[in-house]
């Protein structure tokens, strides 16, 4: 059957995707490379597949670096979210692998890097909900009876941090504020410290990309969007950094974000670190540049203390 004029106008057109009157949506970018998990043989990393939620779905990609210690097995675990616009690529991406790869091997963390829902698949805020289960099933292995058997005999859950850049930073501000400063986490488990890298909020222009893929939504205050004295003034961990790109155009969206955090009353410490030369989460894409390698030395000395 031929297309209509009429079934390909565009209703709405966004920096991701466009949406046509017959409600299809069309992405702007190609779907992402996919890799199974592997062992590397060059750094002694192991890495595997989990299924955090059928009900969801959600699953994640575990990252277990070498152990440098063999009479302490046990490492603080990484939760991250990955990034880029609530709507495209994938913690199972060739770059995202690579990504955490880097961060496990530097750092030395049991890395969780979650597969969440993207629209238009699953709409917002079906990937708040995950986030959330995502933290609820990495902590049910704190009593070492849990079904993935990396957390239960490798995480250290006194040093859990959680993470993630661009859309994967807004993740991370909703869990460790809703989720962990609210409602709180059982016995045993501590949030370290949130890693925020070139974070995406709203208040700094056009938001109307994210109120069209989440419907039930409170308007350019809603507190996912543009986060809440209220909300953080609780978040649930001791320590903060806030990474932003020195050419990247959300860079105040992150600074404004260190100045709401500071004034909210909130009891624990935040860093700000501006990552000279960089665009956009280049160092996703671009880890062998210098400006990339020193994104991941800030997170690795954050996670172990060595500032």
């Amino acid at each position: 059957m031929a297309t209509t004029t009429q079934e390909k106008e565009v209703t709405h057109e966004f920096k991701f995707f466009r949406v046509y009157k017959d409600g299809t949506v069309e992405l702007f970018r190609p779907p992402p490379t996919i890799i199974p998990p592997f062992d590397d043989p060059a750094t002694g990393l192991r890495t595997k597949d989990a299924v955090i939620s059928t009900n969801s779905p959600v699953s994640a990609r575990l990252f277990l670096p070498k152990t440098t210690n063999p009479n302490n097995n046990k490492l603080p675990v990484f939760l991250f979210f990955h990034g880029s616009g609530f709507c495209v690529m994938s913690a199972f991406a060739t770059e995202y692998h690579n990504h955490l790869a880097i961060i496990a091997n530097q750092a030395n963390v049991l890395a969780v890097s979650v597969e969440y829902a993207k629209f238009p698949a699953r709409p917002l805020p079906a990937c708040y909900h995950d986030a959330w289960s995502s933290l609820q099933w990495v902590v049910s292995h704190a009593g070492g009876a849990g079904p993935e058997p990396w957390l239960n005999e490798h995480a250290d859950f006194q040093r859990v941090f959680i993470a993630g850049n661009s859309a994967g930073g807004n993740l991370t501000h909703w869990v460790v504020t809703h989720w962990a400063g609210k409602i709180g986490l059982p016995p045993g488990v501590t949030v370290d410290g949130a890693i925020l890298v070139h974070p995406f909020f709203g208040g700094i222009g056009d938001d109307s990309q994210w109120l069209y893929m989440c419907e039930e939504n409170e308007g350019p205050e809603d507190p996912r969007l543009k986060p809440a004295a209220e909300d953080l003034k609780v978040l649930g961990c001791k320590r903060v950094l806030v990474c932003v790109g020195e050419k990247d155009p959300l860079l105040v969206a992150g600074e404004n974000y260190v100045e709401a955090l500071k004034k909210s009353g909130w009891k624990g410490s935040v860093e700000l670190v501006v990552n000279l030369g960089l665009e956009h989460c280049n160092h996703v894409f671009k880890p062998d540049e210098d400006n990339a390698r020193e994104v991941f030395l800030k997170i690795a000395s954050f996670i172990n203390n060595q500032e």
